[in-house]
């Protein structure tokens, strides 16, 4: 993708088109809606960085272990000026549900109308038991203060992902 214009829109619309993210590209300003009764803006975010991690569903094997890893690291990521945020499609009360039940000290962002997830080009046509279905992606987008993307992963594995971004960051900073 190439860098946005400035004069881009303020907010991500229905309307704006889907472009992949880049390392190094400009993310366009968004706002929207996560748990705790808060919104999400990503200009003017006091985080040196922030992790953006895409999740297809909450409470399914996959994602449950991916939120508990960034859940146990969490201490460590904070102490490098990092702010975590996760974002499927899921209601906001599915997500208060989930956060609740695992102890998550980070919020999840609901993106039902799939405008965040669009925008960071993580919708795919996958394959469900021989059938295709649209779906998340599951993938991390590492975004500096500024709002540019400065890593990211796609088709994530679970397994030592967490400890990836870690070690990631740890080297950037």
């Amino acid at each position: 993708m190439a860098e946005s214009p400035s004069a881009a829109p303020a907010e991500s619309t229905a309307d704006s088109p889907a472009s992949a993210q880049v390392v190094n590209a400009q993310v366009q300003n968004f706002t929207a809606a996560m748990t705790g009764d808060q919104t999400f803006e990503l200009d003017g975010r006091p985080a040196k960085y922030t992790v953006l991690y895409f999740y297809p569903k909450d409470n399914t094997p996959g994602c449950t272990t991916e939120a508990i890893a960034f859940r146990e690291h969490h201490d460590e990521f904070t102490a490098l000026g990092v702010q975590i945020v996760g974002v499927s499609r899921d209601s906001l009360r599915s997500h208060e549900s989930f956060k609740s039940k695992l102890g998550l000290p980070f919020d999840l962002i609901s993106d039902p109308e799939e405008l965040v997830c669009n925008q960071f080009d993580v919708m795919k046509m996958k394959n469900m038991y021989g059938k295709k279905v649209r779906g998340v992606e599951r993938s991390t987008f590492v975004i500096d203060a500024h709002g540019k993307v400065v890593k990211e992963w796609r088709s994530v594995k679970v397994n030592d992902h967490v400890l990836e971004i870690l070690d990631f960051l740890k080297n950037h900073s």
